[in-house]
């Protein structure tokens, strides 16, 4: 790159102009449009090859270096030094101080072998401008060293003038920000008005005359050839141009401050539109919004994956900071890009900065059943300008993550309603006492608390047997109380309906054969999965849960067990109370239950009871928290009759304390019948 500063863009991305060089080879003879008959007015233009849109000092700038710190010293007086004036005159003084001037440090009439304090072209002395960038020019006045002391900049860095730049700074682009702004007239830029085929190519856009003499819309001559000239101004002043040829090669002019097109357009607007191009801009129009600007330089490839940039650092939209003043006024912002990737890309890095709570989004309609029109001034020239209006007009709020409409979850509303999945008012529990009182919920938490020897564990066993023989569900059981071989006995006994030994309570019924065995255990590997810890140490609740993803997404199981409470590592931070923590753990169970419409049961043993009368306890008694009952969405206290002359000492009572959703269930007690052979319980005849 030459002295001249162009900055080069891809065809689809301005590219700098400078007028002052027109006569160069920057536009070759059939890069232009024609003048003269209309069929030969915009002839068809060969692809042209333009570098990369990254900027770059031409000093080709080598990997940054740290240079030692230099030291303000009292500039020597003597001007009129004959040895000063003879060093000054040298040609690799002269080159170094074009070299600093190239990257921003005007060091005017500074001398060899002396310090000076000067403005810091990085952060211009803050917002006091001081000048705290002190550099050194060598005695041959052949290299210069510099240092900012603002401890919010802290640029060093080092040069010759013959040589490259080494800075502390990653990429010498970020001078852009200091160059000085251009100022362009239309007389020097030699724009006049557009001529008749040129208003001939607009029309067949579908854009008028009166849309575009209001926006200024000019062309430029060269020759006989011509260009479409896009005037950018603010307050009516021309402050940069944007060139257009029919092939879509677009360039700018350079060191012009970059603004958005039609700003004058939104001054004190309300709602403001953002489009991704001056032909959507003026379509707009036609549709009878002028509230509406153009972004000036295109869209990027993809969104950035990096952290927001300050101010002063964002310099691919810094055409965004400088309309701030017109942008903050705005309550509404109606992003309507392109419909493409790089087009929703746009509208994600405009939402990032403009803020997502202000912002809209347009959706393009349909141009067949495979794809959508592009941009605005595709449906105006395809569909019209009412259709386009009624696009504006149906934009949606911007998606902001984690906040939500109903309109979000329609169709998942009349699932519910038809009940298409089967289990929306919940799964029978297979006992006919307890259909009105408690059905199991995927998606659930159900807290069951008893007194020790109540049969918890053991009701809950012959739940799961019952829900797998009417539904197929499959399970994840972390029971750290059994032992795998004593589960696995209680499971197939209450499966197969027969006692695993003959001896004791067993003896009076038939014990299940080998070939009944086989078949038991065959059941157990594809009804059941274990969550086990093999080692001394006690889980944790997210240890189990992490294992319970896996089962649910290995295996498709529907319901977790957690039996029971005081076997988990509750370990805790010293500033956390076990209120606190039971809250917490509790949220990360619902959580993992809602996400994987996974039914869990968590069995929770009650404080010692003081004087029990041998009444069933109240889920406040759970040891611990009075959140067992507040979070969970099912409470139920699992009660055995211990006294003879009380009753049958086989009767159970399930005693259903809590039911947050009505649908499936309401408060209320239900009696079943145990048999202590098999393990089943039974509905009372």
């Amino acid at each position: 790159m030459n002295s001249t500063h162009f900055i080069h863009f891809k065809s689809t991305t301005p590219t700098s102009f400078n007028h002052s060089n027109h006569k160069s080879n920057l536009y070759p003879s059939n890069y232009f449009i024609s003048f003269g008959h209309p069929s030969n007015l915009f002839p068809k233009l060969p692809s042209l090859s333009f570098k990369s849109c990254d900027f770059s000092v031409s000093t080709r700038a080598s990997i940054p270096r740290p240079v030692s710190e230099v030291y303000l010293e009292k500039p020597d007086e003597k001007i009129g030094d004959k040895a000063d004036d003879k060093i000054d005159d040298t040609a690799q003084l002269k080159l170094l101080r074009l070299k600093l001037k190239e990257i921003g440090i005007d060091c005017g009439s500074c001398r060899p072998g002396q310090t000076y304090g000067l403005h810091c072209p990085m952060c211009n002395g803050g917002s006091t401008g001081e000048k705290k960038l002190a550099l050194f020019i060598s005695d041959d006045g052949n290299a210069a060293t510099w240092n900012c002391f603002r401890a919010k900049c802290g640029w060093k860095g080092k040069t010759q003038g013959s040589a490259g730049v080494k800075s502390t700074y990653n990429s010498m682009n970020k001078l852009t920000k200091v160059k000085k702004i251009k100022e362009i007239t239309e007389r020097e830029l030699k724009l006049e008005p557009l001529c008749h085929d040129l208003f001939e190519y607009f029309a067949e856009r579908m854009i008028s005359k009166e849309t575009l003499l209001r926006n200024s819309v000019m062309q430029r001559r060269y020759e006989n050839k011509i260009a479409i000239a896009f005037t950018y101004r603010r307050k009516g002043e021309l402050i940069n141009c944007k060139y257009r040829d029919l092939a879509k090669h677009f360039w700018q002019e350079s060191d012009t401050e970059k603004i958005l097109y039609g700003l004058d357009d939104i001054d004190g607007a309300r709602d403001v539109i953002i489009v991704e191009g001056e032909m959507d801009k003026l379509a707009m129009e036609e549709a009878g919004f002028r509230n509406c600007v153009s972004v000036p330089d295109g869209a990027p490839k993809k969104v950035s994956s990096k952290d927001l940039p300050s101010q002063e650092e964002d310099i691919k939209y810094q055409y965004l900071w400088n309309c701030k003043e017109y942008l903050e006024k705005a309550s509404r912002i109606i992003l309507a890009t392109d419909g493409d990737g790089p087009g929703q890309a746009l509208a994600e890095e405009l939402a990032r900065r403009l803020g997502r709570e202000r912002c809209w989004r347009v959706t393009w309609p349909r141009k067949n059943d495979n794809e959508h029109f592009k941009d605005a001034n595709e449906v105006l020239m395809f569909m019209g300008p009412a259709v386009l209006r009624g696009v504006i007009e149906s934009a949606e709020l911007y998606p902001i993550k984690g906040l939500f409409s109903f309109k979000n979850y329609l169709s998942e509303i009349d699932a519910y309603y038809h009940q298409t999945l089967g289990t929306e008012i919940g799964v029978s529990t297979g006992w006919r006492a307890m259909d009105d009182l408690y059905n199991v919920v995927p998606g659930e938490l159900t807290v069951v608390t008893g007194v020790p020897n109540s049969g918890k564990s053991e009701w809950i066993d012959a739940l799961l047997c019952n829900l797998n023989q009417s539904n197929g569900w499959k399970f994840a059981l972390c029971s750290m109380e059994n032992k795998v071989r004593e589960h696995a006995r209680k499971l197939l006994e209450k499966r197969m309906k027969k006692p695993f030994f003959n001896v004791r309570y067993g003896q009076s019924v038939e014990r299940m054969s080998e070939e009944e065995l086989e078949v038991g255990k065959k059941w157990l590997s594809d009804t059941f999965h274990l969550i086990r810890c093999e080692n001394d140490c006690l889980p944790s609740i997210n240890w189990v849960l992490t294992l319970a993803k896996a089962a649910v997404l290995r295996h498709g199981v529907n319901g977790l067990v957690i039996d029971p409470y005081n076997e988990l590592d509750h370990q805790r931070p010293p500033n956390q109370t076990e209120t606190e923590y039971v809250s917490q753990m509790l949220t990360s169970i619902k959580r993992f239950a809602q996400h994987h419409s996974c039914h869990v049961w968590f069995v929770a043993h009650p404080k010692q009871l003081q004087q029990w009368t041998g009444k069933p306890p109240n889920l406040y008694d759970i040891s611990g928290s009075a959140h067992f009952i507040n979070k969970c969405d099912n409470g139920i206290v699992i009660h055995r009759n211990r006294d003879p002359e009380a009753g049958a000492l086989d009767l159970v009572q399930i005693c259903v304390r809590k039911v947050r959703n009505k649908v499936s269930g309401t408060i209320g007690d239900a009696f079943l019948q145990y048999n202590r052979v098999t393990g089943e319980y039974m509905d009372i005849n």
